[in-house]
This record gives C-alpha cells, sequence and structure tokens, in this order.
C-alpha cells in the first residue's frame, strides 16, 4: 500500500469522504492544510502538470464563483501568483503519490498510481455545499 500526501481545506466533507475512501483501500493518508503551506509556483506547478491554466482553479471558490475572477483570462504567471496569495483557490485536493502529482480527485489516475481500483462517490467530485471561505 502506498503513503499517499493530500493537501486539503480542513473540514471540507468532500476531502474528508476522498480520504477515507483511500483509506479504506488500505493506503497511508496524510493530510496536510492546503491553506496554510507555504506555496512557492514550482511546487504548485508540479501538481498542475499539462493542465491548462483556469484548471487549476477551484470552480466553487467564493471569488470565482461569484465571477470576481476569471481563470480563463489569465496567464500563468499571474495565476500562480493569486493561487499563492490565497491558496482557497487552488483547486483540491493536491495529491502527492510515490513522486507523482495530480490537482483534483481524479479516480482513475489514482487506480493506476495505487495499483488498485478507487471506487467513487460522485459526490467526491465537487462541494456540496458552499464554505464561507
Amino acid at each position: 500500500m502506498s503513503t499517499i500526501l493530500f493537501y486539503e481545506k480542513p473540514g471540507c466533507s468532500n476531502n474528508s469522504r476522498q480520504k477515507a475512501q483511500l483509506a479504506a483501500a488500505g493506503h497511508t493518508v496524510i493530510a496536510k492544510n492546503l491553506l496554510t503551506e507555504p506555496w512557492a509556483s514550482e511546487r504548485l506547478l508540479q501538481f498542475f502538470g499539462s493542465l491548462p491554466v483556469h484548471a487549476w482553479f477551484n470552480p466553487a471558490a467564493p471569488k470565482i464563483r461569484d465571477g470576481e475572477i476569471d481563470p480563463a483570462t489569465l496567464d500563468a504567471d499571474t495565476a500562480l501568483a493569486m493561487l499563492r496569495a490565497e491558496p482557497l483557490l487552488i483547486r483540491r485536493p493536491l495529491i502527492e503519490v510515490d513522486g507523482q502529482r495530480m490537482t483534483g480527485f481524479d479516480a482513475s489516475t489514482l487506480s493506476v498510481w495505487l495499483g488498485q481500483p478507487i471506487l467513487v462517490n460522485t459526490a467526491s467530485q465537487s462541494c456540496l455545499r458552499h464554505h464561507p471561505s
């Protein structure tokens, strides 16, 4: 079984369900606070891989949801500066397994990385309710 670094927003019910799914499959999940981690641009980029800039953002973040920020209009440098300044904007969770990294809970990719199927409740893909922070 694998050890999984899981960067989350503490108290997020979806992140809690996702961690529980991974732990139930026998993996060790080390939860870290996404909001207080001292993110460097280079480190964040490792989680985003080849995703387009707009996919780096949490669509349920209040500033995104309310139209204050449109990630589709941002270049990579501007986006990274915004994400570092306000980590609530980062699409979560950020997951690291054996040197591989991703943003979001992609069960198909995790299944390959972990060598076993990760069954997903579709509710674990997005926030069920809006959080004030």
